[in-house]
């Protein structure tokens, strides 16, 4: 009768992890050994609530302001002004406990902010902790990526005249549906990013439209900073935001809003007021 022997495999040089998950089936015969599907722990995605990859991060959501062209002249121009080149990444972050699930619902409360606003955006999930990263080796210490929407209250966003406390409304940042490993993003800068409230289109973008790529963000982010395992970075939205749209279009009660990156998934959230 034919048995597993992880002895054997060690001796074909197999990997530790292999033989270690191998050794819990160790002399067993194969007709003894149950799939998790038949031990009922495999369940379908329709019936099961996805919680965010990360629910809630250890620190700051690290995210970056107009880092797509497009994105930076629509905003100045709403303001009545004109896009200035960059010289250097825009960093601010949002509070962990905006952290949303991918299907969990955007509550909008009219006492605190009626302007809310959509931004699709690729995430980064650091994996490989470090400081003062070379660019060349930057992506060395990613773990992954995720979809991110960077939902923001655009009144308080200008009353305080920063970004954080617009950007930290509690569930204004649903994040998933999972984190896809680096080593399945052949290019991060090759993914198509798209928004739609209630089925039509508002972002689409690509991004390799980016101005500081995913490798130059890690590099400046990190310089005199350790950027850690769990770090997420949220690397900026394209164009077709709310508030720079003529008129001005802010999210309502019973909008869907659907967030899409290319090779990674889709978040769909509905918008609802405060119970």
């Amino acid at each position: 009768m034919l048995t597993w022997r992880p002895g054997r495999l060690a001796s074909c040089r197999m990997t530790k992890e292999l033989n270690a998950i191998l050794g819990k089936a160790a002399n067993r015969r194969f007709s003894e050994v149950r799939t998790f599907t038949e031990i009922g722990a495999v369940h379908s995605l329709s019936d099961v609530q996805l919680a965010a990859p990360i629910p809630r991060p250890r620190k700051n959501i690290i995210c970056l302001g107009q880092n797509y062209a497009e994105h930076a002249k629509e905003s100045a121009e709403a303001r009545g002004h004109e896009a200035a080149e960059l010289e250097a990444p825009i960093f601010f972050t949002k509070a962990p406990t905006t952290v949303n699930s991918p299907y969990g619902k955007i509550v909008i409360d009219p006492a605190v902010s009626v302007e809310i606003d959509w931004e699709a955006e690729l995430a980064v999930i650091i994996g490989k902790g470090g400081k003062n990263i070379r660019e060349e080796e930057a992506l060395s210490h990613v773990f992954g990526y995720t979809v991110l929407n960077d939902v923001s209250a655009r009144d308080l966003q200008w009353r305080h005249k920063q970004y954080f406390k617009g950007k930290s409304i509690d569930g204004y940042c649903p994040m998933g549906p999972w984190i896809v490993t680096a080593n399945e993003i052949a290019d991060p800068q090759e993914l198509t990013v798209r928004l739609r409230v209630n089925g039509v289109t508002k972002q689409d973008g690509n991004t390799h439209m980016m101005i500081f790529p995913v490798r130059t963000i890690i590099a400046v982010l990190s310089q005199g900073m350790t950027l850690e395992p769990g770090d997420i970075i949220a690397t900026g939205t394209p164009s077709g935001v709310g508030f720079a749209r003529k008129p001005p279009e802010f999210l309502k009660a019973g909008d869907v809003m659907e967030t899409e990156i290319e090779g990674i998934g889709t978040l769909r959230n509905l918008v609802v007021n405060a119970s």
